[in-house]
Order: structure tokens, then C-alpha cells, then sequence
């Protein structure tokens, strides 16, 4: 399952581990607040509450193995400390697992092999890349990138190639690719022209679909687009993709559909002064559906299973661990509980590790895949 939360630290984070099994997030009320693991892959799911002596800080961050174990940064002083937390009959298990001192620390999106996490901490000049958990010695600092990182997309189904935003000497940002089984060898990803900013959003190791956000097409306005990791065709930039007075930020792709990115379903999170909803795009299609979002969508999480049902969490007063299930491609509307409520739904709009390959300059305006134009 290919899955993204877009929010991955503090009170509104909800994240979900690589292979969509378990999921995690900080739960409470008020100062009481405590990590909460939900369970994703049963027939209905389910959460278990981590509390342990005290309440957990705001600002704590929780990410989810695929084993079940529950990892948890903390701040302490300048740094963070970490501990993996479980379930142990009524109460709750903590393996400490050591400290970074950094007072800028960021967990990254759970690693694709499911038992190692990966953080990012900002030093003078540059970004520190730290293994958190899953090595043998506790916290481990595996790179160190020139500039200043920000994002953190998976490129493979290992672990290996991670994608980061880079800033460097105060130029345009740019996407590079860091592998991590050489060092933190960096190679160039995105540069669509030498002076957009271009940002990777989401990737999808089966069909090498990238989701792109740049102002290469309209300086100083950031747009959504899309293109293929591997290849050399320009980035397409299309117009249903783009909505008045609202932001459009994907979460999720669909996975399996391998070698043929086109065909992807994509999840979009759309925030208007309205409130916020769910759009499906496909890169083949050249419209964008709008659907209502579930009451209570932990907004920004969801997964896709290979067969195309999206699946969104949500809690409410009366749910207080909900999976509404959508097929786009069967259906409008969610399955979800009667009762549970929900928005008026928005009308639709009808307007192996492959080595990355720096999708460089391409005219914007001259015919790509399929015959269409790169803005279409």
C-alpha cells in the first residue's frame, strides 16, 4: 500500500506505517494527551492507547513499525530522546533508545522496510540524517546534506533513496535524491529550470510517479504536477489540478500499477476558506473529482489498496476509530456508519531501485506523453 500523512509531528499528526498495517498518532484532550497506535489491516479497525506516567508534550512525535511497536521523540533540553512504546496486557512498554542533541528535529515519513525510522536535524550550513531506530547501536548519523532540507519522500521499497527539498547558498529550492547506502551520495532530481522552486510532494516506487509542486510554469505561484521518476519527459502541470481560492496538496497514491504512472489514482486534500474535502485525479484523466470527506477525517492520512479503494481515518464523538472506505472509480460518496455526518459533498470539477534521473529543463509549451501538452 503506498500511504502519506502530510502532517508527521505534533498534536494533529497522523501517520501511517509503510505497509498500511498499523498507524499512530497522539490522542487526548486538552494537556492529556498520550500515543494512541491504530490497527489498519483487520476486518475493522481498532486503537490502543500507549499511556505511560504522565501526560506526553504537544510537540512529541509518534511513528508507527510495521511490527507494532509505536516509536516516540521527545523533546529534552536542546535535544530529543526516543523509546519504542507497546502494548503489555493492561499497561504500556517503553524501550528507551538513546538521544540526539538537536533541538531542531523532525521525524521523517516510516521508512518503506518497516523497521527503521529516519529523522532530519538542522545544523550550521547543513542537515543531519539520523537512523532513530532499527540499528544496532541506538541513534545512528548516517549523513550529513550540504544546505538546508526540508520534506522527506521515499524514492524506493527499501530504504535506500530519500528525496529532500535542499536550499543551498540561499538559491532556488530543489529536490535531490540521498542514498543512504553510500553515505549520503546526493544526486540531482528535480531542476525544471534554473530558477523555479521545485519541491517533490509524494513518489510511488511501483509506477514512478512523482507529484511535483514548482513555479517553473507561473513564477512566484506554485503549481501541482506531475512526473515520472526515470525519465526525461517534462513535467506536466494540469489545469483541473488547479482551483480558485483553494489549496490542492495529494496524500496518497495508489500503488501496483506498475510501470504505468498514468493510471495512478491519486488522493488530494483541497482547504478552502469553506473548509476541506477529498479530490481523485488520475494523470490520464484531465478532470478532477470532488467527493465529502468523512465527519472527522484526521485530514491530510489515508492509504489506497492496489484494487483502488481509498481508505480515509476518521473519529468523531461517536466513532472513535473510523476507516471510511471509498471506491472513486464505483461509487461518490464513502462508506461510512449512518449518523457519522459529514459536509455537503463539493460538485466535481470536469475542466527494483530505479536510479533517479535529474527531470531536467523541458519546454513547457511542446507536445509529451499521450500527444497532450505539458499543461494538460
Amino acid at each position: 500500500m503506498t500511504v502519506c500523512a502530510i502532517e508527521t509531528a505534533g498534536r494533529t499528526g497522523f501517520t501511517i506505517a509503510a505497509d498500511g498495517t498499523y498507524a499512530a498518532r497522539l490522542a487526548g484532550d486538552g494537556d492529556a494527551l498520550y500515543p494512541e497506535r491504530w490497527t489498519l489491516d483487520g476486518p475493522e479497525p481498532y486503537a490502543v492507547p500507549l499511556p505511560l506516567g504522565q501526560p506526553e508534550d504537544p510537540h512529541a512525535q509518534v511513528l508507527p513499525l510495521a511490527d507494532g511497536r509505536v516509536l516516540i521523540a521527545r523533546r529534552a533540553g536542546r535535544g530529543h530522546t526516543f523509546s519504542l512504546l507497546y502494548p503489555t496486557g493492561p499497561g504500556t512498554g517503553q524501550l528507551p533508545l538513546g538521544a540526539v542533541e538537536s533541538p531542531a528535529l523532525r521525524l521523517l515519513p516510516p521508512s518503506p522496510d518497516g523497521t527503521c525510522a529516519y529523522a532530519l536535524t538542522a545544523g550550521e550550513g547543513s542537515t543531519g540524517v539520523w537512523r532513530v531506530a532499527g540499528g544496532a547501536y541506538g541513534p545512528e548519523h548516517v549523513a550529513e546534506i550540504e544546505g538546508r532540507c526540508t520534506g522527506g519522500v521515499w524514492l524506493d521499497r527499501t530504504g535506500r533513496l530519500l528525496a529532500l527539498d535542499r536550499q543551498l547558498d540561499g538559491r532556488p529550492v530543489k529536490t535531490v535524491a540521498v542514498d543512504l547506502e553510500r553515505g549520503g551520495e546526493v544526486t540531482d532530481l528535480l531542476q525544471i529550470t534554473d530558477d523555479s522552486e521545485d519541491r517533490l510532494l509524494l513518489a510511488d516506487a511501483d509506477s514512478g510517479l512523482l507529484l511535483i509542486r514548482s513555479d517553473a510554469p507561473s513564477p512566484g505561484h506554485a503549481r501541482l504536477g506531475w512526473g515520472v521518476l526515470g525519465s526525461t519527459l517534462p513535467v506536466r502541470f494540469p489545469e483541473c489540478l488547479r482551483l480558485p481560492d483553494a489549496a490542492v496538496t495529494p496524500f496518497a497514491v495508489q500503488p501496483g500499477q506498475m510501470l504505468i504512472p498514468e493510471s495512478c489514482a491519486v488522493a488530494l486534500r483541497i482547504d478552502a476558506a469553506a473548509g476541506s474535502w477529498l479530490g481523485v485525479w488520475r494523470p490520464s484523466e484531465r478532470r478532477m473529482r470532488q467527493l465529502r470527506a468523512p465527519a472527522g477525517w484526521l485530514r491530510g492520512a489515508g492509504l489506497w489498496t492496489p484494487e483502488g479503494e481509498l481508505r480515509l481515518p476518521y473519529v468523531t464523538g461517536a466513532v472513535r476509530c473510523g476507516l471510511a472506505r471509498y471506491v472513486p472509480d464505483a461509487v461518490t460518496q464513502p462508506s461510512q456508519p449512518e449518523g457519522a455526518g459529514g459536509e455537503p459533498s463539493a460538485p466535481e470539477v470536469t475542466p527494483g531501485v530505479c536510479k533517479p534521473v535529474p527531470l531536467q529543463q523541458a519546454p513547457l509549451q511542446q507536445a509529451a506523453l499521450t500527444g497532450r501538452t505539458a499543461r494538460d
